[in-house]
């Protein structure tokens, strides 16, 4: 019999809903998900031509279905460069402004509860990341939708423009055990000092903690 815990990960016996073309989103019923999403000037075309050669360079040689090592060997050089860029602080880093992240940071915070249980995020200069799982048939393109959407209007309203506040796609992965859990919440703890943040550049919630959303000013 499977425990509540396992019902939160990762199950590749059972259903996975994929849906997108450029880049592909798994969601599984209930399961946590790790997702990334950036400002839409955080990275320059140049780059994201470069990622995406190498990218599909790689996949030709690594068809899928892929073992534990083969992803983890992707996820090192593919996942570990974008996070690497986003990092080094390129674009208008919107999120150093307190107001601004504390746009998505109330975003993030409002429907915990009620169509996901929020984990933990981090709001960093030009990119966000969140671990959370969904419920009952809410689905992940929808929150997504939502969370841009709003955020973008409320930026935009805010700054008196209109126009593109986010990159139109996100990169998500789904939790496939305990360790895996850790990781990802060890990583959005951390990221803000890998990226050498000072109090005040960031917005850090983790909800194990037992601390409310931190917001430096």
């Amino acid at each position: 019999m499977k425990t509540d815990d396992e019902n939160l990960f990762l199950n590749p016996f059972i259903e996975i809903r994929r849906h997108g073309r450029d880049l592909p989103h798994w969601q599984q019923k209930g399961v946590y998900c790790f997702v990334t999403w950036r400002l839409a000037d955080a990275l320059s075309q140049s780059q994201l031509n470069q990622w995406q050669d190498e990218k599909q360079a790689w996949l030709r040689l690594h068809p899928e279905p892929w073992d534990e090592a083969t992803e983890h060997a992707y996820h090192q050089r593919f996942t570990q460069q974008m996070e690497d860029w986003l990092d080094a602080g390129a674009g208008s880093c919107l999120f150093r402004d307190s107001i601004y992240a504390g746009i998505v940071a109330d975003a993030l915070h409002h429907f915990d509860g009620e169509r996901y249980a929020l984990d933990s995020f981090v709001v960093m200069p030009n990119h966000v990341h969140a671990l959370f799982s969904l419920y009952k048939e809410m689905l992940l393109e929808d929150v997504m939708k939502s969370w841009k959407g709003w955020t973008a209007r409320e930026i935009n309203r805010l700054q008196n423009r209109s126009g593109t506040v986010w990159s139109a796609n996100y990169r998500d992965r789904l939790i496939r055990n305990a360790e895996h859990m850790m990781r990802c919440r060890d990583y959005i703890r951390k990221n803000p000092q890998k990226a050498k943040l000072r109090e005040g550049e960031y917005v850090l919630y983790i909800k194990e903690d037992g601390a409310k959303t931190q917001r430096t000013e």
